[in-house]
């Protein structure tokens, strides 16, 4: 462990026990502990001096013991019905991987989009957005990451050798899958932890429901302008190749599918279930009216999903399912105590009156306009998502912006969903996000490359989460 996490180690649980030890000398006596043991875990969060998730469990903990809540209270936020949406789709993508539909899928938009350069980036980044919108961020990168290499190759062993038009294809390839898995993911609410971090915490605390498809009325058009903001800024602006047509490509996708052989039954069968739960999730809100006793929710239908993968055969003779449960250890079981720790954290702040307080602050202390501030909480979560998890700090964070948005008199949402949004616009650095790491990984980007754009998308992403916040969510929420 570097000396930093060692610092950061012992700093926490110091910190907890000083706030604890002056009770009121900081703050109000009644928020103490609440305060004691959320400074303990941004420390840990921040530094990562131990795993995000063993982070998340401290409430579990430590709440019952400091009089926060009791622990009934407090593990109730670790089963919250949006960590069961979460599960649902990490199950329902977990199907999508191991029967290979989700690479099928990403080859066969590869081969629409043509043989031309600029053509092949674009048919690389919507693949990526596409598959990112229902699987993990990584796993869309990791499945395009070696069809991406294997065109490069083509490039790097003709015989002019590998050009600066080449290195800027390869470049904007790499970028390209990096970006458009970040974008991708804020389509949905499952597409990024983040989104379902800030609508288990209003749903649990203020009771606020954002339905699948109200979500995707958002996401999709968001991201969609996003990504063709980042791709024209890719290979016009920045890195132009010039490149004409490259037919070798074309045979080398080709040849990806054809490894995979016709569409099989375990394929068909996981497609089945993928589609009738997307149109479920669009169609919830007609089907209850219709159907009044179904009582459906997204979580509902995310677990019959779910459950369906496990217990609907597609060989009725080996009882061959798409899923069984030792497959199951494939899920990042993580990203859902983190969930839980994140609310059980949330739930804290609330009952000590702490979001109350930030909004009767900002009430009484600021005097700049509401877009203003949201301008400026968009620009911190963006850059801080450069450093950090994005999933903890939107955890850290969303609290604390529907405090200043109470403060303000202004509705949660037109504050709180830009904000959550700007966690996912992770575009300059290597570490900001795992899809930016492995594209890094490939040796085709240096860090002052993704920078340089980054800094650029960035600024762009605020304009436009500005923008969606003045006119969108008003409109859709």
């Amino acid at each position: 462990m570097k000396l930093t996490k060692w610092i950061s180690f012992l700093l926490g649980p110091l910190l907890c026990v000083v706030i604890l030890a002056y009770p009121g000398t900081l703050i109000h006596e009644q928020m103490d502990p609440v305060v004691a043991v959320a400074v303990w875990m941004i420390i840990w969060w921040i530094s990562e001096a131990v795993a995000i998730p063993v982070t998340a469990l401290l409430p579990m903990a430590l709440f019952p013991i400091f009089g926060v809540m009791d622990i009934g209270s407090v593990t109730g936020n670790y089963a919250n019905p949006i960590v069961y949406l979460f599960f649902g789709g990490f199950v329902i993508a977990l199907a999508l991987e191991k029967v290979q539909l989700h690479k099928r899928i990403a080859l066969s938009i590869l081969k629409l989009t043509g043989t031309r350069a600029n053509g092949i980036v674009l048919g690389f980044m919507l693949a990526t957005a596409l598959m990112s919108m229902w699987i993990s961020n990584t796993a869309s990168t990791v499945v395009m990451l070696p069809i991406a290499v294997s065109v490069i190759s083509l490039l790097m062993n003709d015989a002019d050798g590998f050009t600066k038009k080449d290195q800027n294809f390869a470049l904007t390839i790499m970028l390209g899958i990096a970006f458009a898995a970040n974008i991708g993911g804020m389509s949905t609410l499952i597409g990024t932890p983040p989104n379902s971090v800030m609508l288990a915490f209003l749903n649990e605390q203020y009771q606020i429901d954002i339905g699948f498809f109200q979500w995707m009325k958002l996401g999709v058009p968001l991201s969609a302008l996003l990504l063709a903001i980042t791709y024209l800024m890719l290979v016009k602006v920045f890195y132009p190749n010039g490149l004409g047509n490259l037919k070798a490509s074309g045979e080398i996708i080709q040849t990806e599918l054809e490894k995979l052989g016709p569409m099989s039954r375990g394929e068909k069968t996981v497609l089945a279930i993928f589609l009738l739960t997307a149109m479920a999730w669009m169609l919830r809100g007609p089907l209850n009216t219709w159907f009044p006793n179904l009582n459906l929710t997204d979580t509902t239908i995310s677990m019959v999903a779910a459950i369906a993968m496990f217990v609907i055969p597609y060989e009725w003779k080996n009882r061959k399912f798409p899923l069984d449960w030792d497959y199951t250890s494939r899920l990042p079981w993580g990203i859902l105590v983190l969930f839980g720790g994140g609310l059980a954290l949330a739930s804290g702040l609330t009952e000590a009156g702490m979001i109350d307080a930030i909004g009767t602050f900002i009430e009484t202390k600021t005097h700049w306009s509401v877009w203003v501030i949201t301008a400026v909480l968009i620009g911190i979560m963006l850059f801080m998502t450069e450093l950090m998890s994005n999933v903890a700090l939107v955890t850290i964070l969303v609290p604390l912006v529907v405090g200043i948005a109470l403060g303000l008199d202004v509705p949660i949402l037109e504050m709180v969903i830009p904000v959550t949004l700007a966690s996912s616009c992770a575009f300059m650095l290597p570490m900001a996000t795992p899809p930016n790491a492995i594209v890094f990984a490939s040796g085709h980007i240096k860090v002052h490359e993704m920078a340089r754009i980054g800094v650029f998308l960035n600024i762009i992403a605020i304009g436009i989460l500005i923008t969606i916040a003045y006119y969108l969510v008003p409109i859709i929420f």
